[in-house]
């Protein structure tokens, strides 16, 4: 897919203060399982997956610019 092609991850969704899923610049929500599947798949631009004991997440590409961190993305909360 070209770099162009690629959709970026605009804000985090989080529910009861955890990652649950991201935003993308083409307005959809997905899952976190679901980010991470489309990371591996390459329909994303500027992060990678990383894992933590057993639970794969989105992580930023490094780079020496802070402003373009997920952590620093709008945070939606779920709400029941």
């Amino acid at each position: 897919m070209a770099e162009q092609e690629k959709l970026t991850v605009v804000q985090m969704i989080k529910e009861d203060g955890k990652v649950w899923g991201y935003g993308l610049s083409d307005g959809r929500r997905v899952s976190r399982d679901e980010g991470v599947a489309l990371a591996k798949q390459g329909m994303l631009k500027d992060v990678t997956v990383a894992k933590r004991t057993e639970t794969e997440y989105l992580r930023s590409l490094p780079d020496d610019n802070s402003h373009n961190n997920l952590g620093a993305l709008p945070v939606v909360e779920l709400t029941d």
